[in-house]
C-alpha cells in the first residue's frame, strides 16, 4: 500500500496527479520549462487527442532521465507466438464456447510470452474493440518491458500475484484485485509467487471509466474513493534492456542500452491503477426478478451509440439473495451484446461444473444462454429465503461487437459444451 497513492482517482475522469521520487523534481508553474529540474526531459503522454473536451481529455506529463524517443529501429518479434494472432475469418457458427483453464507453462515463460489471445472484435487501427487473452507464466520480467500502443491492459489474476513496475510507479495486485496499464505505459511483471495465471482484457476504444449511475443516484457500485494510483518510482539502470511492443496487432522489439521505467515526477489524470472487487457496493433487488447484468459494472467503455458499451468489465461477487417468487440465477437470454466470461475463484451460480476458476466462456450475439440442468433444477425447486452467495468472483467482458474466437482458441474448445442444455423436460399443457 505505501506504493499507492490516497484513495480517490475516478478512471475515465481521474483528478489530478501529482508525484515525485525525487523531492523538487516537479516543476513549478510550467509542465515543459526550458530547464527542467535536474536535468530531466519532459514528455507529454496523451491518451486521448489534443482537443477532446476537458472532461474527456486525459493526459499526464512525465518527467523522465531521458526521453523516450531514444531507441533504435523496431524489428519483429517472434517470442509470444499464441499472443494476438489474427482471429478466425470467413463464416462464424452461433456456438456457445467454453474453454478449460490455461495450462501452467512448463518452460520458464515470462508474463508476455505466457500470454495467448482467445477472443477479439474490432481492431486498433480503427479504435474500437476488445480482445480477451489469458496469461500463464513461472518466470519474472528480466531486462525487458512491455508496452501496448493498441489499446489499455486491463489485468484480472486468477492464480498469484503480480508486481506491475510501470514507468509512472508500482503496482501490487493478488487475485480478487484489477490492476489497469494505459496505452502506451512500458511495464514490467514480477511475479512474487513464482508462477501465476489470469485474464487480460484489451481494450481498442474509449477509455474505460466508471458508469453513470442514473436512478441508483449517488452512492453505489464502484467507488470512486477505492482506485488506487502509484506514487513515482524510477529505475537509474544502464543495463540493455528490451523493450516488447504491441503495435496494430503485431509484436515488435527494439534493445534500449538503459531501463526505460526512468520517470522521476509526473503529474496529470492519465495513470495506471488497481482497484479491490471486494471493495464493489453490489446493489441489486429486494423485491422480486433477477436484475440485468449491468447493474454490477465496475468499468464501462462507451461506443459512440449512447447506452451501448464498447466494453464493460462486470464482476458477480458474494451478495445476498432474497427475490420472492423469482428464479434467482441468470435466466435463460439472448442478447444483442455478447459475452466472454471468466471465473477468478469459487464457483459460478448457474453452472455446476464445468466452469473451473480460469476457464472462458463465451455467448456471442444472439446465442441462447442460461443456467444448465442442474442449476436450473436447483433454482426451480429451491424454497425461497434469503441466502448470501459466498466464496465465488465471476466477470464478464461484455461488447456490443461479436468475438471471433483465435485460431488456438478454435482448436483447445471443449467440444461437449452444448450438452450442459440437454435433458431439460419438456413443459406440459394441462
Amino acid at each position: 500500500m505505501s506504493a499507492h497513492s490516497s484513495t480517490g482517482y475516478i478512471p475515465g475522469f481521474g483528478n489530478h496527479i501529482s508525484t515525485e521520487a525525487v523531492a523538487g523534481a516537479l516543476p513549478i508553474g510550467r509542465n515543459s520549462p526550458q530547464r527542467p529540474p535536474f536535468g530531466l526531459y519532459a514528455e507529454q503522454l496523451s491518451g486521448t487527442a489534443f482537443t477532446a473536451s476537458r472532461t474527456e481529455n486525459r493526459r499526464s506529463w512525465l518527467y523522465r532521465l531521458r526521453p523516450s524517443a531514444d531507441h533504435r529501429p523496431f524489428k519483429s518479434y517472434a517470442g509470444s507466438p499464441l499472443f494476438s494472432p489474427a482471429t478466425s475469418v470467413g463464416p462464424l457458427a452461433p456456438n456457445r464456447l467454453r474453454w478449460d483453464p490455461q495450462p501452467l507453462p512448463e518452460a520458464p515463460t515470462d508474463f508476455v510470452d505466457g500470454i495467448a489471445t482467445m477472443l477479439g472484435n474490432g481492431a486498433p487501427e480503427q479504435l474500437e474493440g476488445v480482445a480477451f487473452h489469458v496469461y500463464a507464466a513461472n518466470r519474472d520480467m528480466i531486462d525487458r518491458v512491455f508496452v501496448n500502443a493498441d489499446g489499455e491492459l486491463l489485468v484480472i489474476p486468477e492464480k498469484g500475484g503480480l508486481t506491475l513496475l510501470t514507468e509512472l510507479g508500482r503496482i501490487d495486485i493478488a487475485p480478487g484485485q484489477i490492476a489497469l496499464v494505459p496505452r502506451g505505459v512500458r511495464f514490467r511483471v514480477l511475479l512474487p509467487d513464482g508462477e501465476a495465471r489470469g485474464y487480460l482484457a484489451e481494450n481498442y476504444g474509449a477509455l474505460f471509466r466508471l458508469p453513470d449511475l442514473g436512478p441508483i443516484g449517488s452512492n453505489g457500485l464502484a467507488n470512486p474513493r477505492d482506485f488506487e494510483t502509484p506514487v513515482a518510482w524510477y529505475e537509474d539502470r544502464d543495463t540493455p534492456t528490451e523493450v516488447v511492443q504491441k503495435y496494430l496487432g503485431s509484436l515488435w522489439t527494439t534493445t534500449l542500452d538503459h531501463s526505460p521505467l526512468d520517470v522521476v515526477a509526473w503529474h496529470g489524470n492519465l495513470a495506471p491503477f488497481r482497484y479491490d472487487l471486494s471493495r464493489f457496493n453490489t446493489i441489486g433487488t429486494v423485491s422480486f426478478d433477477h436484475p440485468d447484468p449491468s447493474i454490477f459494472t465496475v468499468l464501462t467503455s462507451p461506443s459512440d451509440v449512447p447506452g451501448r458499451a464498447n466494453a464493460d468489465f462486470v464482476i458477480f461477487p458474494p451478495r445476498w439473495m432474497v427475490a420472492e417468487e423469482t428464479f434467482r440465477p441468470p435466466w435463460f437470454h439472448r442478447n444483442v451484446m455478447s459475452e466472454a466470461m471468466g471465473l477468478i475463484h469459487g464457483a459460478y451460480d448457474a453452472k455446476a461444473d464445468g466452469f473451473a476458476p480460469g476457464a472462458i466462456s463465451l455467448h456471442n450475439l444472439m446465442t441462447g444462454h442460461g443456467p444448465d440442468v442442474a442449476s436450473w433444477e436447483g433454482a426451480t425447486s429451491a424454497d425461497l429465503q434469503p441466502h448470501r452467495i459466498e466464496g465465488t468472483m465471476a466477470f464478464m467482458v461484455e461488447s456490443c461487437w461479436p468475438y471471433r474466437p483465435t485460431a488456438h482458441a478454435l482448436q483447445t474448445e471443449q467440444l461437449d459444451y452444448d450438452a450442459v442444455w440437454a435433458g431439460f423436460p419438456k413443459a406440459r399443457i394441462a
